[in-house]
């Protein structure tokens, strides 16, 4: 019975060793298991093809650490470089990016409209709509059609028209209005100051 799972359990150890093996960045040092590496300086210099021994052994002269970059290369690639401040400026990078990258999604407000919206309404909802653009956001201004309204499209068209020609001094159309569903979209960006 027992001999039965066998190999499922080293298959599922040998998966995890391999999951875990991906968690890590990089190889280091003795983590290497090629016998010849093709070394390159910490300045960037090509020093040639070594065996792993002689690599380790100039890694540690100059202080520093065998980082094995492309280990699917012919021979294997290393790097003698800092290893703890690669790892510190990879992370720095990857933060900024993120940053970015949330930065540029928050940037987008979207407001509703209907086709029978009151007066007060749109003028309140394209006073708001204003002060997001002045600060340099984009707008997504969307219409949900319900019941019978779906028969009239034109109707929300002409609302999102008149929205964005209330808003065309400080805005222009990125997206004109498109019908998807039950939903009608435009997009708004501010305008660009020469």
């Amino acid at each position: 019975m027992f001999l039965e799972w066998i190999p499922f359990v080293f298959t599922f150890l040998w998966r995890c060793q391999v999951i875990a093996n991906k968690e890590k960045d990089l190889f280091i040092n003795e983590q290497i298991r090629a016998k010849e590496v093709m070394v390159i300086g910490p300045n960037g210099e090509q020093l040639g093809v070594k065996p792993i021994k002689d690599a380790l052994t100039l890694a540690s002269y100059a202080g520093f650490d065998l980082v094995l970059m492309s280990p699917g290369a012919n021979p294997p690639v290393c790097k003698i470089m800092d290893y703890n401040k690669f790892k510190y400026e990879s992370k720095k990078k990857t933060k900024e990016n993120l940053k970015k990258q949330r930065e540029n999604n928050l940037e987008i407000k979207e407001y509703r409209l209907s086709v029978s919206i009151d007066v007060h309404d749109f003028e309140t909802r394209l006073r708001n709509s204003k002060k997001y653009l002045e600060k340099g956001h984009k707008i997504k201004v969307s219409i949900r059609f319900k019941g019978r309204e779906m028969a009239h499209p034109e109707l929300g068209r002409e609302v999102l028209l008149r929205f964005a020609q209330s808003l065309s001094d400080i805005s222009v159309m990125e997206q004109k209005p498109t019908l998807d569903g039950r939903f009608m979209t435009m997009m708004l960006i501010p305008k660009k100051e020469k």
